[in-house]
């Protein structure tokens, strides 16, 4: 028979090479070594092992003769007694303390190592010293202090030398100005020079907050830039935010004020200081807003800015930034994400307001669906808003684009004849707009607590044409249709409502005689030269909201280039030359745009379509 090449797979051969085990006598053999164990297995026979230099039972030679020491019946025996043997002696030398848990030991009981005949040759203490020695050698550099005066050191790493610090000492603070981020601090001196400029510009921030029209943003964005950088570390938190609520009080935006805002807007993150809800809304609202008709770019603007508002600030957007997105999604003509906006607003649970009702008046006007937009409507009356010539107006814009003039006249003809008995209709600029709105969302909040009041409400209401309601009519039934006798009527009931003549009226008629004026026409000439003399009186009586751009101008030489000479054309130019206020590089677009309009004999570019 064969015996095992291994004597077990849990203890390892190189153990038993290096040195001889107490307990055990070496006898040489032919076959390597043997280890004799002098006491007796199971059947009272002693045991034998052979062990060559490589620690395996295999002989050296296949003879039948050098088996003779272990007989045949007696291998498993055999085999099963040394793997107790060595689990007991291995296991009790190594960790005497400890218990183990061995396959082949679990049903044994430890075997005790016999007293050795001859004691193995201890190790001496140089190479117990040349051992450590080497091991130490590994690492370059020790000092003689303990590791448990480390671990003292590190628990306490003065060691009581000097006193404990005092603090960190926090405290929450509730102040606007510590919640707000200070910018500066009042009790610093600063040069006198610098702060003659802040007081001045304190001073124009407040007379801009108290009385809008006594101070003209340009004044104050100025000052703000006599201020050195950073200029925002040179002002207090709260005439940081009072200066970004006025600049943001324009009644147009256009890229000239969009431009001044996002420059201060950039000085406050540079420096480090975080923007409010309303001052998000407000860039967000300049970024979609300050040009006359939304595009793709303004609606990547604004949704970029979104973005940066709640996953870079931390600020989650509220029903303001929401009815500004759907507004200029709408407006920029892709309907679909709007729904998306709109459907991303209910489902955050937010709850419509005045803005969020007649935004979806407009977004059903737009998609040409007046039976949405009528029930926009009623569900903006049954929501207890207070209605006025604003609803009404955007009721109005969307019954037109959809064709249906016949409707929009009727709900033209309601407005006119529900405040017929008022004498005088105040003018509304744009800061009295805003008040108002605000005081008709007030009231509507009150009517849903009170609903007894909410009639009385509704008659402190004005829903009589104004401005606007004039400038949608002519300038659909005046440059889309070309009803002038329609556009004359409208003209006629402005003064009855007294309802100034503003820039674009006199712009929407220009571009309509642009558009259908001719010989033959009821867009004539003398017309033409009578609305003409109107605009320049008017301009020269410094009418509210009546000066020359580049729109403006372009509208008027395109309506002369209808009937007039080319010399003609060059003398209405040399007039409006001389009163408008242009900058060089207006002033050579229009120069440019003159020589088309004469060289082509009545040149009039795509955008000088209609604007609603």
């Amino acid at each position: 028979m064969r015996i095992l090449t291994r004597i077990d797979g849990s203890i390892s051969g190189a153990t038993l090479s290096f040195r001889l085990l107490p307990g055990l006598s070496s006898t040489p053999s032919p076959y390597g070594s043997i280890i004799r164990h002098e006491d007796k297995d199971d059947l009272g026979h002693g045991l034998l092992v052979p062990i060559n230099r490589c620690c395996t039972l295999a002989p050296q030679k296949r003879h039948g003769a050098s088996y003779s020491f272990i007989q045949r019946r007696y291998y498993n025996t055999t085999v099963v007694t040394c793997r107790r043997f060595m689990s007991s002696y291995f296991c009790s030398n190594m960790y005497p303390s400890r218990k183990w848990n061995h396959t082949a030991a679990s049903t044994a009981e430890p075997i005790e190592p016999a007293e050795p005949t001859e004691p193995a040759e201890p190790v001496s203490s140089s190479q117990e010293r040349r051992s450590k020695h080497e091991l130490l050698d590994l690492v370059d550099q020790y000092d003689d202090t303990p590791v448990e005066e480390h671990l003292t050191f590190l628990k306490d790493p003065y060691l009581r030398r000097y006193a404990p610090a005092d603090g960190p000492n926090l405290e929450v603070s509730d102040r606007e100005e510590d919640e707000n981020l200070q910018s500066v601090d009042p009790r610093q001196r600063l040069d006198p020079e610098l702060s003659e400029t802040v007081r001045r510009l304190r001073e124009a921030v407040s007379i801009k907050l108290r009385r809008p029209p006594k101070m003209e943003l340009d004044e104050i964005y100025e000052l703000y830039l006599l201020l050195p950088e950073p200029r925002m570390t040179y002002i207090s938190a709260f005439l940081r935010h009072q200066l970004l609520a006025v600049l943001g009080m324009t009644e147009r935006k256009d890229p000239k004020s969009m431009l001044r805002y996002f420059a201060v807007v950039t000085d406050v993150k540079n420096s480090g200081f975080p923007l409010t809800l309303i001052e998000w809304n407000t860039a967000l609202s300049f970024a979609s807003r300050y040009v006359g008709r939304s595009t793709e770019v303004e609606l990547e603007a604004a949704l970029h800015l979104w973005r940066e508002m709640e996953h870079v600030a931390g600020i989650r957007a509220s029903e303001v930034t929401f009815n500004i997105l759907f507004d200029v999604a709408s407006k920029a003509r892709k309907l679909d994400l709007a729904e998306m906006i709109y459907q991303e607003m209910i489902t955050r649970g937010f709850s419509f307001n005045r803005y969020h009702h007649v935004s979806l008046i407009h977004f059903f006007g737009l998609r040409q669906d007046t039976s949405g937009l009528r029930a926009a409507y009623r569900e903006m009356v049954n929501a207890g808003e207070v209605i006025d010539s604003t609803v009404l107006n955007c009721v109005i814009s969307g019954l037109l684009l959809s064709g249906e003039e016949d409707s929009a006249l009727r709900v033209y003809q309601k407005m006119t004849n529900s405040n017929r008995e008022l004498e005088h209709i105040p003018d509304r600029d744009y800061t009295m707009q805003k008040n108002i709105t605000k005081v008709l969302m007030m009231f509507a909040r009150i009517g849903k607590t009170h609903p007894d009041m909410r009639p009385n409400f509704q008659k402190t209401a004005l829903i009589s044409p104004d401005l606007q309601t004039y400038r949608l009519l002519i300038n659909h039934f005046g440059c889309r249709l070309g009803s002038l006798p329609r556009v004359v009527q409208f003209l006629d009931e402005m003064k009855m409502f007294n309802v100034p003549v503003h820039g674009a009226i006199f712009l929407a008629m220009f571009k309509g005689f642009g558009k259908h004026g001719g010989p033959g026409s009821d867009w004539s000439s003398e017309r033409l030269f009578s609305v003409w003399n109107a605009f320049l009186s008017a301009l020269d009586a410094d009418s509210e909201g009546l000066h020359i751009n580049t729109w403006m101008a372009m509208a008027i030489l395109t309506a002369f280039s209808r009937f007039s000479s080319k010399d003609h054309i060059l003398d209405i130019y040399e007039t409006l030359r001389s009163k408008w206020d242009l900058d060089a590089t207006n002033s050579q677009f229009m120069i440019d745009f003159l020589k088309r309009l004469t060289q082509q004999g009545g040149y009039r570019p795509r955008h000088m379509g209609v604007i609603l």
